[in-house]
């Protein structure tokens, strides 16, 4: 079986390196040797073990007949689609990292690729290592999966973990994680839960078979904690977590967010720590399911792509399949009811228990309290009668169940 890489990075030289080390292994299983043929990347690399192996232009992939699988992991969702589009039109299973086209384009480089008789696989877009959309797709695809809730994203996660364990800010937590390399110079997709919005609208479609747009999903990044909110979900015994949450409830409402929220110790995600990822999944018959692991890194992320490069090999992988949805498919945010941490200036504690009915008090330092279950909507009109008095938020958190 001879492969091509598309892409020589962090996880392309990863995943280069355990088809090499693991060659032996995998060979056994699939029955065949299984070559790196040609790596497709428009940079030098001459003192690369793989130097002889580089090659700048993918049509020579595309044309090569030897060639019948072909990683992708340049990242993005132009030159990526492109590629991969190409490559399953002719007849070349892909496997990916890549949740960015995967969220964008999925449903069609999916239906391409089961017209093709190929396979389009994408265990390593979803949380590195972790093998989780595999088993949502197979073992658990016989049951109604009415939760899936998870820490999908280990920058946010080791900002929150570092401002838990030292009472940091997040400007120093999210320096801290840029000086490790776990953050990007540019960390916007990160705190602003971009990536986290990928990868649940991925987790979502395998759930419920359609494929909803990052830009239809409620989303909110970590840039507005502070201090003192990790302090207050400390003395309550809370931590607070980035999730990327789809729900799907008995009554037939669909939501899908992503938002900080507050999580109870006994809660499986909530002793999640620094880089790592966690995905819980609720099923109607499995009940809760945990998934736990590095969420990111060469060495994991490789192990999911050659995963994918085993199963294929092998002769068993199965095509998960969802198709694009409309955004009026989703039951409307407004709808969302949730528990909420408040923080309130500009009004007495009298006051803030008027418009937001009961409350409990967590602060004598700041008029910060927990409300009762309340709607999205319910929640906004009571920030407009709280402005109309002259108050203002200062901090708003939802509570996680």
């Amino acid at each position: 079986m001879k492969l091509a890489i598309l892409g020589f990075g962090t996880v392309g030289g990863g995943t280069a390196d355990m088809l090499v080390k693991n060659a032996e292994l995998l060979a056994a299983r699939a029955g065949e040797p299984i070559e790196i043929k040609y790596i497709v990347d428009i940079r030098e690399f001459p003192d690369s073990p793989f130097a002889d192996k580089i090659i700048k232009d993918f049509s020579v992939v595309e044309s090569d007949k030897e060639i019948s699988l072909v990683i992708e992991v340049i990242g993005g969702a132009k030159i990526a689609y492109d590629f991969t589009r190409r490559a399953l039109l002719a007849g070349k299973s892909v496997v990916t990292s890549n949740k960015e086209l995967v969220a964008t384009h999925g449903a069609e480089l999916l239906a391409i690729a089961k017209e093709k008789g190929c396979f389009y696989l994408f265990e390593a877009a979803v949380g590195g290592g972790i093998p989780v959309l595999s088993p949502l797709t197979n073992e658990l695809g016989h049951n109604e999966i009415s939760e899936i809730s998870g820490i999908l994203n280990g920058t946010t996660n080791y900002i929150l973990t570092r401002m838990f364990s030292s009472g940091a800010s997040f400007e120093a937590a999210l320096a801290e994680a840029q000086a490790k390399g776990y953050a990007e110079s540019d960390p916007t997709a990160d705190v602003e839960g971009h990536d986290a919005a990928r990868k649940i609208a991925i987790l979502g479609a395998l759930a419920s078979g359609k494929l909803f747009s990052a830009d239809h999903i409620l989303t909110e990044g970590i840039r507005g904690i502070r201090a003192e909110d990790v302090a207050a979900a400390a003395k309550i015994g809370y931590s607070i977590k980035l999730l990327g949450r789809y729900l799907a409830t008995r009554s037939g409402d669909l939501f899908l967010l992503v938002a900080p929220f507050m999580i109870p110790a006994e809660s499986p995600l909530s002793g999640i720590s620094d880089v790592y990822n966690g995905v819980l999944v609720r099923g109607n018959f499995v009940d809760d399911v945990m998934f736990y692991g590095r969420g990111a890194g060469a060495a994991p992320t490789a192990s999911a792509v050659v995963a994918d490069v085993d199963k294929i090999a092998r002769g068993v992988a199965q095509r998960p399949l969802f198709a694009n949805a409309e955004s009026d498919a989703l039951t409307d945010i407004s709808f969302f009811s949730a528990r909420r941490y408040v923080v309130v200036e500009g009004v007495d504690a009298n006051a803030a228990q008027i418009i937001f009915g009961e409350t409990e008090p967590l602060s004598s330092e700041e008029n910060a309290f927990l409300t009762v279950e309340m709607s999205e909507d319910s929640y906004l009109t009571r920030v407009k009668r709280l402005e109309a008095c002259g108050g203002s938020v200062v901090s708003h958190i939802r509570l996680y169940r």
